[in-house]
């Protein structure tokens, strides 16, 4: 089981990379301890760690993001330091953690939600140098947001010409990259299918249990819904509820999608009651610690398609690939020989294969 720590941070007096041969990294996690998407992120990435012979600490920031920026600066100012911080641009905390790290000595890598374009832009505009900030590794959220739709609507079949559908959609946090991301998607699939109504779209910010009481008005408020859109699988299943309760029977009259591949998400798709579930990018920190392994053994980003990688990671899941990943469980990692995806030793053509084929074989 992977090490969880809270912010307090007292451990650095000694910390676990201080006698170390192997590289080491410290991931600082944005979710919950008990959240589990976040929690089977992290479980990849141990796989990876383990599989790398890298040593590789989580901090869980149990969704603030103050915690995230103590357990930030408390590495930065310990005597022994990581060698690499990868972080996530939650609530877009990127840009302060990189202001902190000047002089530390860490390496840094972002991971899932990117730097957005004004970020980019005032970092470039800063008299600092972030010479330790070494890139990053991200799905492509827009796509995914996309994609949902289009599957949506397929599964929907047509909808005869002078007729309209109605949809309803629930969005995560909204000062989240991702989010607004899938979002952007969403209404890029919208402009395609003019047919379909938006009849609103609300930000559930992640929570099942608000996406729930959401939906349990909005489905009063609009009963000629017929597809629900949902940028992760949690809200997805709150809407669910709601639906029942209201006598809606998901899959049938009400056709469902999400994000991410929960256990419970997962029998969802397979019961037919959720319709589309886009997953994969719960490996992306798996994927980040392989790079980062090679930058440590003095590969050159540049040469293997970085430092800043955007990979095509969701997909929507058949019946199959989520029956394989149910029946996997925690040890999804146990399916993926990390070493054999390391540069190390490869031309200079080759780039890296990622993706959830390397798990569903």
């Amino acid at each position: 089981m992977f090490k969880v720590l809270c912010k307090c941070l007292l451990w650095l007096s000694l910390p676990f990379w201080a006698t170390a041969q192997a590289t080491s990294v410290v991931f600082l996690n944005p979710g919950n301890s008990t959240e589990i998407f976040w929690v089977s992120y992290s479980q990849f990435m141990q796989a990876a760690a383990r599989d790398l012979g890298m040593d590789l600490h989580i901090l869980y920031a149990e969704r603030n993001p103050q915690n995230t920026l103590d357990q930030a600066r408390e590495l930065f100012q310990a005597a022994t330091k990581p060698d690499y911080l990868i972080l996530v641009n939650e609530q877009y905390i990127a840009p302060q953690i990189l202001r902190l790290s000047q002089g530390s000595g860490i390496k840094l890598f972002i991971v899932n939600s990117p730097l957005t374009e004004d970020q980019r832009e005032l970092i470039g505009q800063s008299q600092h140098s972030y010479s330790d900030w070494m890139g990053s590794m991200v799905g492509n959220d827009e796509e995914a947001g996309y994609r949902m739709l289009k599957e949506l609507l397929r599964k929907h079949g047509p909808v005869p010409e002078g007729q309209s559908i109605d949809l309803l959609a629930f969005s995560g946090l909204k000062v989240t990259p991702s989010a607004q991301l899938r979002e952007q998607g969403l209404r890029r699939a919208l402009a395609e299918h003019p047919q379909v109504h938006l009849r609103q779209l609300v930000y559930g910010e992640w929570s099942r249990e608000r996406a729930y009481r959401q939906a349990e008005q909005l489905l009063r408020r609009y009963p000629q819904t017929q597809l629900v859109w949902s940028a992760n699988d949690e809200m997805a299943l709150g809407a669910m509820r709601a639906a029942r309760e209201l006598g809606r029977k998901p899959g049938v009259d009400l056709l469902f999608s999400g994000v991410n591949s929960s256990p419970e998400a997962l029998q969802a798709l397979i019961d037919g009651q959720l319709s589309v579930l886009v997953a994969g990018h719960f490996t992306l920190g798996g994927w980040a610690m392989v790079a980062l392994h090679d930058d440590a053994q003095g590969l050159d980003a540049k040469r293997l398609g970085g430092p800043d990688w955007q990979l095509s990671l969701f997909q929507s899941l058949t019946l199959t690939q989520a029956q394989q990943l149910l029946r996997m469980g925690d040890q999804v990692g146990a399916k993926v020989d990390f070493r054999k995806l390391s540069a190390q030793g490869k031309p200079d053509s080759y780039r890296y294969p990622f993706g959830l084929q390397l798990l569903l074989r």
